[in-house]
């Protein structure tokens, strides 16, 4: 089967969650072959890889490539498209996974489609827009198709490959050595697990009413052991930071289980959530449109029904 290279997203060594769903989804298309650009190679990550599919690992740990912005992982990719002449490259729809893929679209003289929510035969992208009311297929002609993949599209399958590690020599352009990272600064962390990775998530809305009052949802999220999310209403009008917002334009999650209360369910809203195998709506108003999609519903007042809720998960713990 034909080669599909997909680029690591990693952080401090450890393989993000969205790198085994495009691993599993390019299991199905093809053979997988992992790209690892950048310091932090172990053999705990070449275990991980290759516990999800990866038959190759293509490893190019020289650390200028963690030092300059974005352009030289776009040159490992382009060298290895050069190289090995895969059938796709698959990458995370992240913002730094989109720029990288429009980097090597133009290097590679080569189609790229941006934040697909599945690929199919001939590598037809499935793309949710007008904020998930309408789905497109869509398909590169013209060179090495290059597809970012919304993260949480594809759930994640082990099966074990062999994971051949082949190390990868690439001298950066003077191009690439244009913005050099100077500082980094780690993000402090609380004990909730990150949004997008969780398989839990409890999310407020409009309904919440202020900043103060997202304290009931982080207790329902805390006695749950879930991420918190926000509608875009919520995080406009300031009562919860921009990065926990869940919707197209916010993050896409599809965990086990996903709790919205005072959330209406606007179209934007939806086509960040509702892949969630299990929805449960908490909303005064019977007519809220994410009544639709809900697994469990619950018509009633938020300060009443999610008090009451977390005191019971509590007393089961």
């Amino acid at each position: 089967m034909s080669e599909i290279l997909v680029l690591v997203e990693h952080v401090d060594g450890d393989v993000k969650k969205v790198t085994l769903e495009l691993l599993t989804l390019a299991r199905s298309l093809g053979t997988p072959a992992a790209v690892w650009a950048g310091p932090g190679y172990s053999d705990a990550a070449k275990a991980r890889l290759a516990e999800y599919g990866a038959e190759k690992i293509y490893v190019a740990t020289a650390d200028e490539i963690g030092d300059y912005v974005v352009a030289p992982k776009a040159e490992v990719l382009a060298h290895l498209v050069a190289e090995r002449s895969p059938a796709a490259v698959f990458v995370a729809a992240t913002g730094e996974g989109k720029e990288i893929a429009g980097r090597l679209a133009v290097k590679t003289d080569s189609g790229v489609i941006s934040d697909a929510v599945g690929v199919g035969e001939g590598f037809v992208a499935e793309q949710s827009i007008f904020g998930g009311g309408v789905n497109v297929h869509s398909r590169v002609t013209k060179g090495t198709p290059i597809i970012t993949v919304r993260p949480n599209s594809t759930a994640p399958v082990a099966a074990a490959a062999a994971g051949a590690e082949e190390k990868v020599e690439v001298a950066l352009s003077d191009a690439a050595r244009a913005a050099r990272i100077v500082e980094r600064v780690v993000q402090e962390k609380g004990a909730r697990p990150e949004l997008t990775e969780a398989a839990i998530v409890v999310s407020g809305g409009r309904g919440v009413g202020s900043g103060e009052n997202f304290s009931i949802i982080e207790k329902l999220a805390d006695a749950l052991g879930a991420a918190v999310g926000a509608s875009r209403a919520a995080t406009d009008a300031g009562w919860y930071p921009h990065q926990f917002q869940v919707g197209q334009t916010g993050k896409t999650v599809s965990p086990q289980l996903y709790i919205a209360a005072g959330i209406s369910g606007a179209i934007q809203h939806r086509a960040g959530m509702q892949t969630s195998k299990t929805i449960v709506v908490i909303n005064k108003d019977a007519e809220a449109p994410l009544f639709e999609i809900a697994d469990f519903g619950v018509v009633g007042d938020l300060f009443q029904v999610v008090p009451q809720l977390t005191e019971e998960v509590e007393k089961r713990k």
